[in-house]
């Protein structure tokens, strides 16, 4: 978390990652900070681990709340508002939970593909 706002870590290797990452930082407007796994100091400043950035997305709030992959993505999309807001929302009722959680660690598996 950077000044109370939401952070957002992602793969900066990953060219996939990379689109979607600088898709949110224009879309945010400064709500949200985006910033790449590899950057030196971040993870532990953060309280994350190299083994848990390497395996997912985060996003990490005010306070320390973390949140991993598909719940990281929908926490992003959230803070954006608008639609996103109410499409990240649907992240919380369980059907779609189940679904977005499957189906990001599918993609998450290969993205070296990308």
């Amino acid at each position: 978390m950077v000044d109370g706002r939401v952070t957002l870590v992602y793969d900066a290797e990953c060219e996939f990652c990379a689109r979607l990452a600088g898709w949110v930082e224009r879309s945010a407007r400064g709500r949200v900070v985006v910033r790449g796994n590899q950057e030196a100091g971040l993870i532990a400043s953060l309280g994350l681990t190299r083994e848990e950035v390497d395996r997912a997305a985060w996003a990490v709030e005010k306070g320390g709340r973390k949140f991993e992959g598909a719940a990281a993505i929908n926490r992003v999309l959230r803070e954006l508002g608008g639609g996103w807001r109410v499409l990240g929302s649907l992240y919380l009722v369980p059907p779609f939970r189940w679904v977005e959680d499957r189906y990001y660690a599918r993609v998450a598996r290969r993205r070296a593909w990308w």
